[in-house]
């Protein structure tokens, strides 16, 4: 098998037809300027060093070495051999509210957002863990399974906004039973729910929720978000514009407030640890710190090609030619002098006369 490990330098090779362009341009410039200077059978005269060919030559061998440094670059890799790979971690669903009350700048650039920067630092730290992620506002909806896959896991936690989930309220029951039922029980992983919230306007039976979660043996962490003295809620029009800040029935501006009673329940109610948000502090590196003292366990295998890196195979001619074409000079040469007189053009005028 064959592969790119960085394909993107592969996009270089379009500046190889664009210094083509460029040098035949200022060549033909370069011939123009001589002309005006002097009449053509005047330059031997004027510059009799001077080798055209020897000029060329230059250009073809840093062209090549170019194209070789970018190949080298691409880290052009073979597959050696398929083997099994035994995969082992902990389970993690990570529940994220996507409430309006989400929207709240309490916390910069917002509340959601926060959330999703932490949940995407997560990400990038796990080492074989499955992470699945449910959104919830008035009810819960699973964005994605578990899964290693962390490519796919952020490009899906990427698309989660307010829009997510029509129906508005904070069903944080809901969330955790969805993510309860969800876990994969016939691996014997670790597993652990970690929920973003503000806590506000909870809705359904919590402390269920919590009983069945503590059955299973299922730690909660819970991060609050938002400030306990309350803050308006903005709201955006499709351009992404703020356009005010929701309102009640009576047109009073509506204050969101972080309810941090019920996280703490939540979290200590199944062996797991409350933490409240802030703009300098990443919370989620305090629990994946406590996440990784969990047993990992095995759950299941993966083919994996063990790629070979082949890069020198071109770094090495490029050093070559960048090295040749700095001992190359555009003065003539007897070697160049004798091919040209013997291919050249007065050579050729004389085999078509005969």
């Amino acid at each position: 098998m064959f592969r790119f490990a960085h394909p993107e330098y592969l996009y270089g090779l379009y500046l190889i037809p664009v210094l083509i362009a460029l040098y035949w341009y200022l060549s033909k410039n370069r011939s123009k300027l001589l002309d005006k200077f002097a009449e053509k059978k005047l330059h031997p005269v004027i510059l009799p060093a001077l080798s055209k060919g020897k000029g060329l030559l230059r250009f073809i061998i840093i062209l090549f070495a170019i194209l070789f440094l970018l190949i080298a670059a691409a880290n052009p890799q073979v597959g050696t051999r398929i083997e099994n790979v035994k995969e082992s971690g902990i389970d993690i669903y990570v529940l994220l509210d996507v409430s309006l009350s989400m929207q709240a700048q309490d916390i910069k650039p917002s509340r959601l957002e926060k959330a999703k920067f932490e949940i995407s630092n997560l990400i990038q730290k796990l080492r074989g863990d499955r992470l699945g992620l449910i959104v919830f506002a008035g009810e819960a909806f699973v964005q994605f399974p578990l899964t290693s896959d962390y490519s796919a896991a952020n490009l899906f936690l990427s698309a989660a906004d307010v829009n997510s989930v029509p129906e508005q309220g904070t069903a944080i029951a809901a969330a955790i039973n969805l993510a309860t039922k969800s876990f994969d029980y016939s691996s014997k992983t670790e597993k652990v729910i970690v929920l973003f919230t503000d806590g506000e306007d909870h809705e359904g039976d919590i402390h269920g929720a919590i009983e069945n979660a503590k059955k299973k043996d299922i730690k909660i962490y819970t991060i609050g978000l938002g400030s306990p003295d309350g803050v308006p809620i903005p709201l955006y029009n499709d351009q992404g514009q703020q356009v005010g800040f929701k309102k009640d029935i009576n047109g009073n501006i509506v204050l969101t407030k972080l309810d941090e009673s019920v996280l703490k329940e939540i979290a200590s109610g199944t062996g797991g640890d409350y933490f409240r948000a802030a703009n300098n502090r990443d919370e989620l590196d305090l629990i994946y710190k406590k996440l990784s003292s969990l047993r990992k366990a095995e759950f299941g295998e993966k083919r994996v090609t063990d790629y070979e890196d082949r890069f020198y195979y071109f770094l090495a001619p490029a050093v070559i030619l960048l090295l040749l074409e700095f001992f190359i000079t555009e003065k003539k040469s007897p070697l160049f002098s004798k091919l040209n007189e013997r291919f050249g053009p007065s050579y050729r005028a004389a085999r078509t006369e005969r």
